[in-house]
């Protein structure tokens, strides 16, 4: 198993028909089973690589490597790269369009950061989220770069785009899908509704 110093030598018997099969660790395995699991979920709660690193050690009662974690972290984030870019349909009835604010640590700083979210409904009536994006702030500037993305992507049409008030946003999503009518999604329509109504009767 890799710890902070390496690889931790595991005498194991040896015998000539080699049918001896470990039970904690193995064949060739080189970490717990679970292990990386751990290390993500721990990882998805934002915690810093020496949190991380003190948890596996109370956990396992070795000290891991921050190489290791980066080891385990980066593996995802290919994985999650290569979802970001997978090929999409040419044509969705409906489009979800929305930008939710999370907190995020980045280089020891929890800032607040925009996640624009693309959720679609594809011909089978499924839902299906077609990537998120991560920016500092929401713009309609940053909305073209997903909608061009989309389209670069293989989607060529869409029936109806659900989105919320943003200025600009609908005259956005006309430049690259033309065709496509934009709905105001209920929730803001009722938001909106209400600033003409006065406080007392809403």
């Amino acid at each position: 198993m890799q710890t902070a110093h390496g690889d931790v030598a595991l005498q194991t018997p040896r015998d000539r028909a080699g049918s001896f099969e470990p039970v904690l660790v193995p064949k060739r395995q080189r970490r717990l089973e679970g292990f990386d699991e751990k290390v993500l979920a721990l990882y998805a709660r934002v915690l810093t690589t020496r949190d991380i690193q003190g948890h596996l050690e109370e956990l396992y009662g070795v000290e891991v490597s921050p190489t290791l974690i980066s080891t385990i972290t980066d593996a995802v984030l290919e994985d999650v790269r290569t979802w970001q870019s997978r090929p999409l349909d040419a044509v969705y009835p409906i489009l979800y369009f929305d930008c939710l604010f999370v907190k995020a640590r980045q280089e020891g700083v929890v800032k607040s950061k925009a996640v624009y979210v693309a959720l679609g409904v594809n011909l089978q009536g499924e839902k299906e989220l077609l990537g998120l994006w991560i920016s500092e702030t929401e713009g309609a500037k940053f909305w073209l770069a997903v909608f061009t993305e989309l389209q670069s992507r293989g989607v060529e049409d869409c029936f109806v785009a659900c989105v919320d008030g943003l200025s600009g946003l609908p005259e956005t999503l006309e430049t690259v899908f033309p065709q496509t009518q934009v709905q105001l999604c209920i929730v803001h329509k009722v938001r909106h509704s209400l600033q003409y109504v006065v406080w007392k009767e809403r």
